[in-house]
């Protein structure tokens, strides 16, 4: 307490007679309150609110009056122990419990399986996605029918191990289970299968001619008894909307390889192409119009804008193809292409 404070928390007699009031009407609360050093009723307001915080501090961490009976520790209940206890009293024997441990197995088994096929689709995906990288060399007639075959061999061992792979996960297997986990690598493969086709026949297969592809025979015949052999189907299931993803995405492709053949002075070739995929648009304008699914539309979408841009290309080198010289008709006509603002496009609009 400062010294300064001294004369005032005492006052004599002498002193009481001094003030203008009596001392009998001023209790001694008021007294004290008025005669109280203002820096010592500072600090001892600071140490009430102090000594209030704790309070309100162990009241909340549970170390209140409310809380006091709790604190028994043997009336807590560990439920940990009481969760061992009912284990030990649990039968394994049980059917029951032989039951929820066959579940358990069957889950764990169609867990792997799916994580098996994943794995496959994924090597899928990357080989086809090479074997596009591949078609697209072909700048050259005199190369041409190399990379065809190259592409051909590597094509066909794709159905003969990893769709066969994936196959045999799914023999005796409700396929629909394990759909999705496939789905991507089928679509991919479709692509680049319709894409050799183009290149070499100019058509394209359709789904029942892959479905009979992806179909695989096999013959079992005991070691005992060779002559008792049985057959066996096995079958990548390949639904329709897999087959028509994998055509939409073979548009870009084709916009893709229609631009490149016109930077090597190929001109014909890119209007067979627009063409081509004029047809293709024109189809799947007649399937959505039956049919609603949410990533079909999306695919057109991106159809229309790559087909809208091999038109400009064609357009730039029909109209102004008579008063542009050949060297710069191709940078021309790319250019053409490239100024199509997408983001102006109204797109398709599903019923």
């Amino acid at each position: 307490m400062p010294p300064m404070c001294f004369p005032l928390l005492r006052v004599e007699s002498s002193s009481m007679s001094a003030i203008g009031h009596s001392v009998d009407s001023v209790t001694s609360k008021q007294f004290a309150s008025q005669f109280t050093c203002p820096v010592y009723h500072h600090r001892e307001r600071a140490q009430i609110n102090q000594r209030r915080l704790l309070r309100g501090i162990a009241m909340s961490q549970g170390r209140g009056r409310r809380n006091r009976k709790h604190h028994d520790k043997e009336k807590i209940i560990n439920l940990g122990d009481k969760g061992r206890e009912v284990m030990e009293d649990i039968n394994e024997n049980s059917q029951v419990i032989q039951q929820f441990h066959e579940y358990a197995a069957e889950l764990d088994a169609k867990h792997d399986r799916y994580e098996r096929i994943f794995k496959i689709n994924r090597d899928v995906g990357i080989e086809s996605k090479r074997i596009i990288f591949l078609l697209h060399t072909i700048d050259k007639e005199s190369k041409r029918n190399a990379v065809l075959d190259t592409a051909k061999t590597r094509l066909d061992n794709v159905v003969q191990k990893l769709f066969r792979n994936i196959a045999t996960e799914l023999d005796g297997q409700d396929a629909y289970q394990f759909h999705r986990a496939y789905r991507a690598g089928i679509e991919e493969y479709i692509e680049a299968l319709t894409f050799h086709e183009y290149l070499q026949n100019g058509d394209m297969q359709d789904w029942s001619a892959l479905e009979k592809a992806l179909t695989y025979h096999t013959t079992s015949s005991p070691t005992d008894s060779p002559e008792q052999s049985t057959s066996k189907t096995m079958q990548v299931m390949v639904t329709p909307t897999d087959y028509i993803l994998g055509i939409a995405d073979l548009t870009g492709e084709l916009m893709r390889k229609c631009i490149n053949n016109l930077a090597i002075g190929d001109v014909s070739s890119c209007y067979q192409t627009c063409n081509f995929v004029r047809k293709i648009y024109i189809a799947f304008l007649g399937y959505t119009s039956v049919v609603h699914n949410n990533e079909v539309n999306k695919k057109i979408i991106t159809l229309k804008h790559s087909l809208t841009k091999m038109e400009n290309a064609c357009y730039t080198i029909k109209v102004r193809g008579s008063e542009i010289p050949k060297h710069m008709l191709a940078d021309v006509a790319i250019a053409a292409a490239e100024e199509y603002a997408t983001e102006d496009d109204e797109g398709y609009q599903a019923f």
